[in-house]
């Protein structure tokens, strides 16, 4: 990672090599983008909330509350709920502030270039379009299941939507999810508030079908007495343990409102605006969640539970056998929401890398009249639907939660990054440097008016440097002394930082290797907590950076309890990481090995800060400020 401990970054360029990786972009690099590449700000809080809440609630809630009370909790499935929340809440933190201070598209990946360095940002951008590639498709191949009740069963849907088994391959075919995935790609074609509104439908839709649940199953479990609490051994049948791993699982189940994220740059308000709309559309999430748990292990008793339809099974059982026809069809408006929210952010992701030089400049071209990047939507649509139409996905979902998890972990290292050891040199746009160099010739001739001819060479305009410091040397002194410790609290902070992400890395993985004998597991878990300990107290001793201030775009949210709430989020995205089990990481590693290859041979001689300057943000802001009266 890029923790430049050091202060002062000096005057230089950043080329090929080990250096690359740690090539940082400006925070507001959204104030130098070339015309033509602006996308519509048409997106409101309201919009927002729509596209956060629809592309978080799929249909595995409809599923999830029959599997996790079984097999975790029991009655206490609405405590899993709240404890995955609050954890998916600190990520949400930490996307609410880096959104609303560098407010453009790419989301983790941007937030990364700025705050981390450009091999890791790549990294990060090159998973996120598998989890969304693989997510969309995932999502789509669910939609065809759930249809065909409509129709009589499962092998009831029109012969052209129905699946097939190629003969001579074993492979089955989907035209319905694949043709799905066409035509939401085609709406998002037609621009972000045409897209925006049609999700907004759909997610009003499945809400109403969600306060159904709720309202429905209130008014059969006044009239039993709410049975499924009357068990015999309790509201905590699996113990805490129980509960603990039934948060772990229904966590996932808050996987999306990183999608509003993603919409940054079309945000009419994005420093008001986007946190609202994070934090609102989970918290609405969170709710529905917890209330549709309450009733369900209300009125069936978790071990009655069926685990592939419980809700519609819940209402079977006391006569309501019609309710199954309004799951089901809260269950496919979910999965078209979770579809549009899916395929949403991917283009943006690949138009945000390509600006950067990374991909193609294909992927960067944005439709004049729609205001969207057309071309990267009907690419990564017809990769979607390709997937979607011979693959079954199923068995890649661990691999979307790991793009997911590795996103959030990163995010929250950039909070501390932003906190303690904010990018203090920054590149030198080529339209500024020669303003840079018109402001040294100004400077220098103002210096030899103001001097006289007589000391206008540079060795005597350095002798009266001197002679007029040691004026007042304890001024000098002072300054001297300020400088030399902002550099050793700058790498004190940044070996701090790396402490605490090494320190979950061991304490993470120590707890999670049962295998391992008792004592070398204590051993592990003992360092790896001390280290962890340690670290998280020298940053809490030590200031954190004036230069956050001025990152960015100064005036929006900022994240709260820092440094303990994004070291927490590390510790729990860490310890979720390292137990999504090995076929799904040896399949992620095979994809991040195909990516580092496109770096090295694409990405890395094309990125658009290869030959920039490095200047203090200082004189980047002042050359910014005087472009105008020098020109």
């Amino acid at each position: 990672m890029a923790l430049d401990g050091g202060g002062g970054g000096g005057s230089g360029r950043r080329g090929g090599g080990f250096r690359s990786l740690m090539r940082r972009k400006p925070a507001d690099s959204d104030r130098v983008r070339a015309e033509g590449q602006q996308l519509a700000k048409e997106l409101n809080i309201l919009e927002l909330i729509a596209i956060g809440v629809g592309s978080t609630i799929g249909a595995g809630v409809y599923v999830l509350v029959g599997t996790v009370a079984r097999e975790h909790t029991g009655p206490a499935l609405t405590v899993s709920f709240l404890i995955a929340g609050i954890a998916a809440a600190l990520s949400a933190f930490c996307y609410a502030e880096l959104a609303s201070r560098c407010p453009s598209a790419g989301s983790a990946y941007h937030y990364t270039y700025v705050c981390v360095g450009e091999g890791v940002a790549w990294l990060i951008g090159w998973a996120l379009v598998l989890e969304y590639t693989i997510g969309g498709s995932a999502v789509a191949r669910g939609i065809s299941p759930n249809l065909a009740l409509f129709f009589g069963g499962p092998d009831s849907l029109p012969w052209i939507l129905a699946r097939h088994q190629l003969p001579w391959f074993d492979v089955i075919v989907d035209p319905c999810a694949a043709a799905l995935v066409l035509v939401v790609s085609a709406l998002l074609c037609l621009g972000i508030k045409e897209s925006s509104f049609v999700q907004g439908i759909v997610t009003t839709l499945n809400a109403c079908v969600m306060l159904f649940v709720i309202v429905a199953g209130c008014y059969i479990g006044f009239q039993i007495g709410w049975d499924g609490y009357k068990v015999t051994d309790g509201y905590f049948p699996y113990g805490v343990n129980g509960v603990l791993a039934g948060s772990a699982t229904v966590f996932f189940a808050y996987i999306g409102f990183d999608t509003v994220a993603s919409t940054a740059e079309e945000v009419k308000n994005p420093q008001r605006d986007l946190p609202l709309g994070i934090g609102a559309a989970l918290s609405i999430c969170c709710l529905l969640y917890m209330m549709v748990s309450v009733v369900i292990v209300g009125i069936v008793p978790y071990s009655a539970m069926d685990p592939d339809t419980p809700i519609s099974s819940a209402f079977a059982k006391h006569g309501m056998q019609w309710a199954m026809y309004v799951v089901t069809s809260g269950a496919v408006l979910a999965l078209c929401s979770t579809l549009m929210g899916s395929l949403l952010p991917q283009p943006r992701i690949l138009m945000a890398m390509a600006r950067d030089g990374l991909l193609p400049s294909f992927f960067s071209d944005v439709n004049k009249q729609t205001q969207v990047p057309v071309k990267g939507t009907i690419a990564a649509g017809i990769c979607a639907a390709a997937l979607a139409f011979f693959m079954d996905v199923s068995q890649l979902a661990g691999m979307v939660s790991i793009g997911t998890l590795l996103a959030f972990t990163i995010v929250a290292v950039s909070i501390l990054i932003l906190r303690y050891v904010p990018p203090d040199d920054a590149p030198l746009p080529s339209s500024l440097q020669e303003s840079s160099q018109l402001n040294q010739e100004y400077d220098e001739e103002k210096g030899r008016d103001l001097l006289g001819d007589e000391i206008c060479n540079k060795s005597q305009i350095k002798d009266l440097i001197v002679e007029e410091s040691m004026k007042d040397p304890l001024l000098e002194k002072k300054q001297y002394t300020g400088t030399m410790d902002e550099m050793k609290r700058r790498r004190i902070a940044a070996f701090s930082i790396g402490s605490v992400c090494l320190g979950v890395l061991v304490l993470t993985s120590s707890a999670s290797a049962t295998w391992l004998p008792f004592l070398p597991l204590c051993i592990g878990c003992i360092i790896g907590g001390l280290l962890l300990i340690a670290s998280l107290g020298i940053l809490c001793s030590i200031d954190q950076d004036d230069g956050r201030h001025s990152f960015g775009h100064a005036g929006g949210f900022t994240c709260p309890f820092v440094p303990f709430l994004p070291v927490l989020c590390i510790l729990i995205n860490t310890y979720l990481l390292i137990n999504l089990g090995g076929d799904a990481w040896m399949r992620v590693s095979i994809w991040l090995l195909i990516g580092v290859l496109v770096y090295i041979f694409y990405g890395r001689t094309r990125s658009s800060l290869i030959d920039v300057v490095y200047v203090p943000v200082a004189q980047v802001n002042d050359c910014r400020s005087s472009s105008g009266f020098l020109s």
